[in-house]
C-alpha cells in the first residue's frame, strides 16, 4: 500500500480536542478543483424551450423531498440572489462565493432536479435530462471556462441514457456522466451496461450522488425501511453508495469495463475501509460465487472508484481522519468537493486537517485533474472575462 504524503503526518500525532477545529489553510497555497457544485435553473420555465412540444405542455414535474424536509433550509441563505431567484441560480454569486473566493481552477457542476432519474415515465424522464443538459450547456458553461459540466441521465432507460451520453459527451467542458445513486435495481446488473459502455467510449467517469433514496421507483432508503426524519435520512446516505459499489465490484463491471471510473459524491469516506476489508475477507472464501471478480475487491475499488470529501467526516481527533485517508490510499482515491450552496458546505481552507503538501495536492487538485483528464494549466484569467464582472 502506498504511503504517499503520510509519513510526516503519522509521526506528528494531532492533539485536537473534540471542540477543536482543523487549522485553516493559507489562501492561495494550493490549486483546487471542486467536484460537486449544485447550480440551479432560475425558473422551471427556463427548461421548457428545450423540451419537445408534447412535454412542454406538460411542464416540469419532478419528485419532491417533502417526506424529509430540512428543519431550516437545505441551502445557504446567503447564496440567495438579489433578484429573488432560487438559491444556486446566480452565476455571479457562485463566482464570488466559490470560484474567486477560494481561487479555484475548476468547479464541476452537478446541478439539482436529480429526481428525474426516479420518474416512472421513462420517456419523459429522458426528455427532462436532455433539456436540462442543453440548458446548462447554453446558459452556464460558456460564461466561465472554470465551469465543467455533467451529463444528466435518467438511468431507468439505459438505451436513451447511452444515446444522450454519446450526443454531448465530446463537448469540451463536459467531464462526467451524472446519475443518482437510488435505482430500481443494483447498478452492477447488466441492465445498466449500455450506460457504462457509452461512458467508456466517450472517456467519461460516472458520478453517483445520493439524496433521493426511497422516492419514486427506488426502494426504501435503508434495509430496515424508511427513516423518520431528515437527520436520520441524511445520516444514512452512504448506505446506498456502499450498496452500489459492492454491486459494481461483485457483478464484474470493472472487469468488463476496466478503465471506467465511478465517482461517489456526497457520501464522505469513512465507510470505505470497512467495505474494502469485508469484501476482501469474503472474497477469499466465496470467490466461486462471482467468477468475474478475479482480484481482491479492494484492488478494484482503489483503481476504479473515487470518493469526494463532502460531507467530510469529523472524528473527535482529526488525526483519525488522516488514518482513514491512509487506509483507502487517498493519494489515489479522494477528491475535494464543497457541495455549494448546500447547508453543510465545506470550504477548502477549513474542511480538512492540515495535510502534507504532496497529499493535499493530490486530494484538492491532482486526483480530479487526472480523473477528468484536464490540462496541466487551467484557463488564463483573460479567458474568464466573458460573463464575469
Amino acid at each position: 500500500m502506498s504511503t504517499l504524503g503520510f509519513s510526516e503526518t503519522m509521526q506528528k500525532e494531532p492533539s485536537d480536542t473534540p471542540q477543536s477545529k482543523p487549522e485553516p489553510l493559507v489562501k492561495g497555497g494550493r490549486r483546487v478543483i471542486d467536484c460537486d457544485v449544485h447550480n440551479i435553473p432560475a425558473r422551471e420555465e427556463d427548461i421548457l424551450p428545450y423540451l419537445p412540444p408534447f412535454y412542454r405542455r406538460r411542464g416540469v414535474r419532478l419528485l419532491n423531498r417533502h417526506e424529509y424536509p430540512h428543519p431550516e433550509s437545505a441551502l445557504r441563505k446567503d447564496s440567495a440572489p438579489a433578484d429573488g431567484g432560487p438559491i444556486g441560480s446566480s452565476l455571479p454569486l457562485l463566482q464570488e462565493q466559490l470560484l474567486d473566493k477560494y481561487e479555484m481552477d475548476y468547479a464541476v457542476l452537478t446541478g439539482e432536479w436529480s429526481s428525474m432519474g426516479l420518474l416512472p415515465d421513462v420517456d419523459y424522464a429522458a426528455a427532462l435530462a436532455l433539456a436540462y443538459n442543453d440548458y446548462v450547456i447554453e446558459h452556464w458553461l460558456p460564461l466561465d471556462r472554470r465551469l465543467l459540466g455533467s451529463i444528466r441521465v435518467a438511468a431507468q432507460d439505459p438505451a436513451q441514457a447511452a444515446e444522450e451520453i454519446r450526443r454531448i459527451g465530446s463537448h469540451s467542458q463536459i467531464v462526467q456522466v451524472y446519475m443518482i445513486s437510488a435505482t430500481a435495481m443494483p447498478l452492477g446488473q447488466r441492465f445498466y451496461h449500455p450506460i457504462f459502455e457509452a461512458a467508456r467510449d466517450m472517456g467519461l467517469p460516472i458520478a453517483l450522488h445520493p439524496g433521493w433514496d426511497g422516492m419514486g421507483i427506488s426502494h426504501a432508503p435503508t434495509p430496515v425501511g424508511y427513516p423518520g426524519s431528515y437527520f436520520e435520512w441524511h445520516s444514512l446516505w452512504a448506505v446506498g453508495l456502499m450498496s452500489q459499489l459492492c454491486s459494481l465490484v461483485c457483478e464484474g463491471v470493472f472487469e468488463k469495463f476496466p478503465g471506467l471510473k465511478f465517482v461517489f459524491l456526497e457520501g464522505g469516506v469513512s465507510w470505505v475501509p470497512h467495505l474494502m476489508w469485508r469484501m476482501d475477507k469474503d472474497w477469499k472464501g466465496l470467490r466461486s460465487n462471482h467468477p468475474l471478480v478475479k482480484r481482491l475487491p479492494s484492488e478494484y475499488i482503489v483503481e476504479n472508484a473515487r470518493f469526494s470529501t463532502q460531507p467530510v467526516d469529523e472524528p473527535p481527533e482529526s488525526g483519525d481522519l488522516i488514518h482513514i485517508f491512509r487506509m483507502i490510499q487517498a493519494e489515489k482515491t479522494v477528491v475535494f468537493s464543497s457541495d455549494y450552496p448546500h447547508w453543510d458546505f465545506d470550504d477548502p481552507f477549513h474542511a480538512l486537517p492540515r495535510l502534507e503538501p504532496e497529499l493535499a495536492n493530490r486530494i484538492f487538485y491532482e486526483n480530479a485533474r487526472e480523473l477528468y483528464n484536464l490540462p496541466e494549466n487551467p484557463p488564463l484569467k483573460t479567458e474568464l472575462d466573458q460573463g464575469h464582472d
